[in-house]
Formats: structure tokens, C-alpha cells, sequence
């Protein structure tokens, strides 16, 4: 199969690498001296750089050649969210194409499949997600992700593209589930880390991961998917890994805020994008619109802002009625 990866960042690269040990695949980086640095030195220094690129990966900064390789095969997008209307818009017609990238369109708040619907009607599209880091995907350590699409064709396709003994691949219908898990979980690990940060002990993250899931549920539910695909590796699977694990860069600006670090001096120090303080305002204004009561995400966008202090936030959260779990 021939696979054209779009974005030469930690994801765009790890996938990549993941595919071309069985397949026809070449890379793209937006910067042509980044290419070629990664074509000489068989690394991208500054994403993964203690992980060698596969011998048979192609790297080039030629957009229109990239796409014309995957004509007949499958694009892979894996740009930050801000990226994907754009790349979407240079899609050839009855392109095959799926998307890393995990949140909310700043602009919009639309989610990937919106986005798609409306740039790319032509295209068969989905997303692919889960519980990941990129690192450990170029690794080759055990992982396992979903591809989400309503064309089961194409979910197939992204199977026989990455599913192996180091990868595995599940499908699912839902696309709008497992775009949501991917996106709210970001949120949560914020107020995970600010949590771990604050040093209130591991009851209160095992509350915070629960109650996000349900944050997650509702507002998946809300917009039209299935309540079992927030039990899968999308929901629950994802929002585990990004809340508590040590590689997760959203947990980690969590940690820092609660250190007392400004955002802006939080977000120099972590030097990648973390994409939940860019997902929570949107998320907060989407859930809003829909009725949607995210209490979680309401705090962590009041710290994000500056509003409230993170141990402030804490103490409203706990102070809130009770109510019915369910």
C-alpha cells in the first residue's frame, strides 16, 4: 500500500515510522530544511530523537508529490488540529484519509468529521486514536488504537496499513465517540495534573479521571455517539493514559500550574504544543451551547485564564451539591 503521511511531528513520525516497515511510505515536513536533516541524520532530532527512522521511509518537503504518491492509497494527517481544514482542502477527490489529531477547531469548535463534511465531502475520511504516545509507537512497544469511520472500507484499509505485531488496530463506527474521547481527555489530564501537583493524593485522581469520564459521556452523547465507545480505548483508555502517565505533556502542564508557574512560562518549559489548553475554552463554549454541565473543564479553563488559583478551583469543585451519580 502507498501512505502519505502529512506532518513531520512526533505523531506524523511515529506513524510513519510504524507503516513503512510493510508498506510504500513517504513523509511530510512542512520545513525543507527539516526534511533534509532528517534524511541525513535518519531522525527527527527535534520531536524523537533518540528513535532511528525506518531505512525504507522517504522524507520529503514536495506537498503535491506526497499526495500524488497516496493517490490510489491512504493520507495520513498528522498535523495539529489547527492543520487539518487546510490539509483536508488539498485532498484529491475519492481520497482515503485519516486523522491523528485529537480536539476542537479553535475557531469553529468543530470536531475532525465536521470539519471533513464540510471541506472534503468527497473524501472518504476517518480518524484514527486511542491511548498513545508517540515515542513509544516509533519504538515498536505494544499499543493499541482505533480506526473510527462509518465507510468500513476504509476502516479495513487503516488495518491493513498499521496493524501489527507491535500495533494493534480495532474499528469502530463512531467516529464522533472516539473524536470526542480524544479531545476531552486533554482537559481532564490537566486537572489531573494539577491535582497530582497540589499533592492531594491519589483518591482525588481516581475521582477526577471518573467524574471526567462522565464530562466525556455526556457531551458525546450530546452530539450524537455511543455511550460504549467512552468504556473503549478512546474514552476511558485514553483519558488513563494522558491523566496519569509521566509522557503526557497536557498532565505535565497541569503539574506546573500547580507549582504556581504561569501558563505562558508552563508552555515555554514543555516546548510542544499541549493541545487541552487550547481544546478547553473551545470545549467549554461547544458544551455550553449544548446544555452540556462540565464541571471539570469549567475549573481548568478558569486556571488556564488566570481567574482562579489551581487550589481555589480544587476547593470549588469539592464544594459543589450533591447529587445522583448516574
Amino acid at each position: 500500500m502507498r501512505i502519505a503521511v502529512l506532518g513531520a511531528g512526533a505523531w506524523g513520525t511515529a506513524m510513519a515510522s510504524a507503516a513503512a516497515a510493510r508498506h510504500d511510505v513517504i513523509l511530510w515536513a512542512r520545513d525543507p530544511a527539516q526534511a533534509q536533516r532528517m534524511r541525513e541524520l535518519r531522525c527527527n532530532e527535534r520531536y524523537l530523537p533518540e528513535v532511528a527512522l525506518p531505512a525504507g521511509l522517504q522524507i520529503t518537503a514536495d506537498h503535491a508529490a506526497v499526495l500524488a504518491h497516496a493517490r490510489d492509497g491512504l493520507v495520513v494527517i498528522g498535523t495539529p488540529m489547527s492543520g487539518l481544514r487546510g490539509e483536508l482542502a488539498t485532498l484529491h477527490a475519492g481520497s482515503q484519509a485519516l486523522w491523528l489529531c485529537k480536539g476542537f477547531e479553535k475557531e469553529t469548535g468543530a470536531l475532525g468529521h465536521e470539519i471533513a463534511r464540510e471541506i472534503a465531502p468527497q473524501a472518504r475520511v476517518g480518524v484514527l486514536s486511542g491511548p498513545s504516545f508517540a515515542v513509544e509507537v516509533a519504538r515498536g512497544q505494544p499499543t493499541a488504537l482505533v480506526a473510527a469511520s462509518t465507510d468500513a472500507a476504509l476502516c479495513t484499509c487503516a488495518v491493513e496499513a498499521f496493524h501489527s505485531d507491535a500495533l494493534r488496530v480495532y474499528t469502530s463506527t463512531d467516529p464522533v465517540g472516539v473524536e470526542v474521547g480524544g479531545a476531552v481527555k486533554n482537559v481532564m489530564a490537566i486537572a489531573t495534573g494539577i491535582a497530582d501537583g497540589l499533592g492531594v493524593g491519589q483518591n482525588a485522581r481516581a475521582a477526577l479521571v471518573t467524574r471526567g469520564l462522565a464530562e466525556m459521556t455526556r457531551l458525546g452523547l450530546a452530539l450524537g455517539a455511543r455511550v460504549e465507545t467512552f468504556m473503549g480505548l478512546s474514552g476511558l483508555g485514553d483519558l488513563v493514559l494522558t491523566a496519569t502517565g509521566d509522557l503526557s505533556r497536557n498532565r505535565r502542564v497541569g503539574l506546573m500550574l500547580a507549582e504556581g508557574r504561569s501558563l505562558n512560562d508552563s508552555l515555554g518549559a514543555l516546548g510542544h504544543v499541549a493541545e487541552g489548553v487550547y481544546t478547553a475554552p473551545t470545549l467549554q463554549r461547544r458544551a455550553r451551547a449544548l446544555g452540556v454541565d462540565m464541571p471539570i473543564t469549567d475549573a481548568v479553563v478558569a486556571v488556564l485564564a488566570g481567574e482562579l488559583t489551581p487550589a481555589l478551583a480544587l476547593r470549588q469543585l469539592m464544594a459543589r451539591e450533591s447529587r445522583p451519580e448516574a
